[in-house]
């Protein structure tokens, strides 16, 4: 079954004007995506120049005085509480186990039962001021590097990036589903 040429000469014309609009398309998604990739600069400057110093100026003046305050206060109740507690049991213990020891052999030398209470009383003050030692020297020391306020900081940063790249990509994107022709298209007359 051919076609007659009247439909053949519609036909290239369509063919033609697809071709017309497929160029235009091409070009339009070029030209958007230079105005997306500078948006993405635009954006990284902003992030760069304005957003990371307000972040970390807000972090060093409201939120850094308080981690900081915790830290201290935390290493100091370390320091100060329980790192001696754990010392004092663990002297205590180590202490006990000497005893044990020392009466373990002198019952299997024959010497019998004897107990030392000053002798074994500095055995637990020299175990618990080494466990102490061992203890404080484990304690995390304040450093200067970043920590969970700085993560925070970071965290609300990339809100904040996500927030402008979303309206910034609202902005630019295409409304035409969105677009509600006043009057119903019609048929050109023939």
């Amino acid at each position: 079954m051919g076609l007659s040429r009247k439909s053949k000469k519609e036909l290239r014309k369509l063919q033609k004007h697809a071709a017309k609009v497929w160029e235009s398309q091409q070009v339009l998604l070029g030209e958007s995506g230079k105005v997306a990739r500078e948006a993405g600069h635009q954006l990284g400057r902003f992030s760069r120049e304005d957003l990371v110093p307000a972040v970390q100026d807000g972090y060093g003046k409201y939120a850094a005085p308080y981690v900081d305050k915790t830290v201290k206060g935390t290493n100091r109740f370390l320091s100060q509480k329980v790192v001696p507690a754990a010392g004092a049991v663990v002297g205590g213990a180590m202490s006990v186990w000497d005893a044990a020891g020392d009466t373990r052999d002198r019952i299997a030398k024959g010497k019998g039962f004897e107990l030392d209470t000053h002798k074994y009383a500095k055995r637990a003050e020299k175990y618990g001021k080494q466990a102490s030692k061992r203890l404080s020297k484990k304690l995390p020391s304040q450093h200067d590097g970043i920590g969970a306020g700085g993560v925070i900081a970071i965290i609300l940063g990339l809100v904040a990036a996500a927030g402008v790249a979303y309206a910034a990509w609202q902005t630019l994107r295409a409304d035409d589903e969105l677009w509600v022709a006043d009057d119903p298209l019609r048929a050109p007359d023939a």
